[in-house]
C-alpha cells in the first residue's frame, strides 16, 4: 500500500468516526454526511486511480480525489467556524486533508510530467 493510499484510508475511518460524533453528540446531520461523502471519496478515488485504464484516467481519478479533498477541507472550516467541531480535532483533521492535498497535487504533477500516452 502507498503513503498515499495508506494515510487517504486512515483519513476515511478518521472522518466516518467524526461525522457518528456529529450525529450522535451535536445532532448534527445535514454537514456531517457532506463531511463523510467527501472525506471518504479521496481514499475510494485514489483506490480507482490504482487500477486505472492508462495514466490519463490515472491523473482523472487523483484530479478529482483533490477536489473532494478541497471540499472535505471547507466542510471542516465550516464545521468549526459554527462550533460543531472543537479546535484541537479541528486542527488535526485539517493538518491531514492538507498532508493529502499536498501528496495528490505532487502526484498529479509527477503523472503529468510522466505522461506518455496523450
Amino acid at each position: 500500500m502507498s503513503v498515499l493510499e495508506h494515510k487517504s484510508y486512515d483519513f476515511s475511518i478518521r472522518i466516518i468516526k467524526c461525522s457518528e460524533y456529529l450525529q450522535r453528540d451535536k445532532k448534527e446531520f445535514i454537514l456531517s454526511k457532506q463531511l463523510i461523502r467527501s472525506g471518504t471519496a479521496i481514499g475510494a478515488l485514489v483506490a480507482e486511480g490504482k487500477y486505472a485504464q492508462s495514466k490519463s484516467d490515472f491523473i482523472n481519478k487523483l484530479s478529482i480525489s483533490l477536489k473532494e479533498a478541497n471540499e472535505t477541507k471547507y466542510w471542516l472550516h465550516l464545521l468549526y467556524d459554527c462550533s460543531y467541531l472543537q479546535e484541537k480535532l479541528a486542527i488535526s483533521l485539517l493538518n491531514d486533508v492538507e498532508s493529502l492535498i499536498k501528496i495528490l497535487a505532487s502526484s498529479i504533477k509527477t503523472a503529468k510530467e510522466n505522461n506518455h500516452d496523450k
